[in-house]
Parts: C-alpha cells; structure tokens; sequence
C-alpha cells in the first residue's frame, strides 16, 4: 500500500488486476498442461478435447489482457501440431 491517501486507490485497484490475472493465466497454464499430458498418454479422443479447451481457455486470456496475442497463438500453433502428430501417428499405423 501507498503512504498517501491519494496513491491508496490505485494500488488497491492494482491488487484486485494482479489477482484476477493470476487466476486467468492459472487457468490457462492448467489446461494447457493437461493438454500437453493427454498428448505424452498417447490418447487421442483425450488429446481432442483437452486441447480445444486449452485453446479456448487462451484466447479468453488475450481477450481479457492477461497474454498477449502473439504469446497465445504462438502457444496455441505448438499444441495443435503436438496434436496433430499425436492423431496422424496413430491414423497410420
């Protein structure tokens, strides 16, 4: 907290932007792990959903200013091919 009674409004209003980001980008780390351990697993129905949620979960992040859009979609680029060697893989043989 600040010591002026002026700088106190801003600094709360800080607070309260650090904690709702925290949980935002919380959020899409975790499903962005999950993803990511559904790929390793090897299940592709698995790795379906979770990565579509973890793209969602993203671009929610970017719409709400917690990552930047290069950021996301350099994150999003990276699972989806993760994703799609997972299913071509198993497609083949």
């Amino acid at each position: 907290m600040s010591g002026t009674k002026s700088g106190s409004k801003p600094s709360k209003a800080q607070e309260q932007k650090r904690v709702y980001n925290r949980i935002v980008r919380g959020k899409a780390r975790t499903s962005l792990r999950i993803a990511r351990e559904a790929i390793a697993s090897g299940d592709v129905e698995k790795t379906t959903s979770t990565a579509a949620a973890a793209v969602s979960s993203m671009d929610k992040a970017v719409t709400k200013g917690v990552f930047h859009k290069n950021k996301a979609a350099r994150l999003k680029s990276r699972l989806t091919k993760q994703a799609n060697k997972l299913s071509s893989a198993t497609s083949s043989s």
